[in-house]
C-alpha cells in the first residue's frame, strides 16, 4: 500500500457511500475488499472495527468508522474539495446528515424488518413513524437543489446514497422530489467513478 488513506469495504455494503465520498475528494487511497464471512470477522479487521462492519477508513493512522462520520471527516480532511458547509449552510448540513444517519435509517430498517411501533412506542422511537420520517425528507429535498442549499456537500453524499438505495429496493415511495434530487446526484462524475469501481470488484468478493 502506498497512500496515507485506506478504505475497507465490500461492494455489497454501505462502503459504496464511502467510496463515492472518497472520489469526490480527489484524494489518493488504497482499497481493501473484505468478505463478510471471513476477512471481515478476522482479528486483523476486528482491531480496526470491533463491530466487524464496513466501511472503515484509516487515515494517517487514525480510524474512522460509521458512514456519516466518514463523510464528514473526509470533507474536513480535504478542504480543497469544498464539501464542507458554508456558514449559512451549516444548520441544514448537520441537521440532515444526522437525520439520515439516525431517524431515517432506523425507520427504514424497522420497516424492512416488519417492525411497526405502536402509538405509545412512537414516543420512544426517534423517527416517530415511517410515514412521518419519509415525509420530512421528501419536503427537505424539495426546498433546494441540494440538501443544504444551492451547493453540493458531503451531506448529499450520505443522504443521497441512502435515498438511492431505498428507492432502488422499493423501501420508500419514489416521490417526484426525491427522484429529482437523486437524479441530480447520479450525474456527478465522482458518483459514476465510484459506481464503476465497486461494480468492477463484485466478482472478487466471495459470496457470504
Amino acid at each position: 500500500m502506498t497512500s496515507e488513506l485506506t478504505l475497507y469495504t465490500n461492494p455489497h455494503s454501505r462502503g459504496r457511500i464511502a467510496r463515492w465520498m472518497l472520489e469526490e475528494t480527489g484524494a489518493a487511497y488504497d482499497t481493501v475488499i473484505l468478505d463478510y464471512g471471513t476477512t471481515m470477522v478476522a482479528p486483523d479487521y476486528r482491531a480496526i472495527n470491533p463491530m466487524m462492519k464496513v466501511p472503515a477508513i484509516v487515515h494517517r493512522g487514525q480510524v474512522v468508522t460509521e458512514t456519516a462520520a466518514i463523510c464528514a471527516y473526509l470533507a474536513e480532511a480535504f478542504p480543497d474539495a469544498e464539501l464542507t458547509p458554508l456558514p449559512e449552510e451549516r444548520a441544514d448540513y448537520y441537521r440532515w446528515l444526522f437525520f439520515a444517519a439516525g431517524p431515517l435509517e432506523a425507520a427504514i430498517t424497522n420497516r424492512a424488518l416488519n417492525v411497526t411501533p405502536t402509538a405509545e412506542q412512537q414516543r420512544m422511537a426517534g423517527y416517530g413513524d415511517f410515514d412521518r420520517a419519509v415525509g420530512v425528507v421528501d419536503q427537505a429535498v424539495a426546498r433546494h437543489p441540494y440538501i443544504a442549499g444551492e451547493r453540493f456537500t458531503a451531506a448529499d453524499v450520505y443522504l443521497g446514497s441512502q435515498l438511492m438505495w431505498f428507492t432502488q429496493f422499493g423501501l420508500i415511495p419514489r416521490s417526484d422530489a426525491i427522484m429529482a434530487y437523486i437524479g441530480r446526484l447520479a450525474e456527478r462524475p465522482a458518483h459514476a467513478r465510484a459506481t464503476a469501481l465497486d461494480d468492477g470488484k463484485v466478482e472478487e468478493v466471495i459470496a457470504d
